[in-house]
């Protein structure tokens, strides 16, 4: 690698840092072509990306950054998952790595809270964005409906009691 596509190489790292919520960290020797292009369909799919990048150039492309913190995991072969989400990185790796033995997460940084491989798969256990929205718009509408219900119930009480009183006096 030239020196100037080095230096490109860390800028587009850097730029990437900077605008990511979350950056997972995870080796993945032993893993065949096939199975890597799953798991970029499967980020790219939740919203994330993956990157493999040598450690020395990433490194540097970390200073600065919030997720500074994962130059220490950086060894080996490594694979760096970033989302703007910081539930969708998480989700996708840990879900990828039940099913390949071969891809182990390292651990991982959202901002610059430094998380161990337990803290990313509680990150991986939480709802995404979107379900979150989902829940609040639902909370949201649930009053709106019981009011409209409880609005229509004396009316409806009302007119049970009128029907009964009618009846009664066809009856009679």
């Amino acid at each position: 690698m030239e020196r100037a596509a080095k230096k490109e190489a860390v800028e587009q790292l850097n730029e990437t840092f900077k605008s990511t919520g979350v950056a997972i960290v995870a080796h993945y020797s032993g893993l065949t072509v096939a199975q890597m292009q799953t798991l970029r369909k499967q980020m790219k799919q939740a919203g994330a990306s993956v990157k493999v990048s040598k450690n020395r150039l990433a490194k540097i492309a970390l200073e600065g950054t919030d997720v500074v913190a994962i130059g220490a995991l950086l060894k080996g072969p490594t694979v760096i998952a970033t989302s703007s989400d910081p539930v969708a990185a998480p989700k996708v790796a840990v879900e990828f790595a039940k099913t390949n033995e071969n891809f182990v997460v390292l651990g991982g940084s959202m901002g610059k809270t430094v998380l161990d491989v337990n803290g990313v798969r509680a990150l991986a256990s939480l709802p995404s964005l979107d379900e979150l929205r989902g829940k609040l718009v639902g909370l949201l509408v649930a009053p709106a409906t019981k009011i409209a219900q409880l609005s229509t119930a004396p009316a409806a009480k009302l007119a049970r009691v009128v029907q009964a009183y009618a009846s009664k006096d066809e009856a009679a």
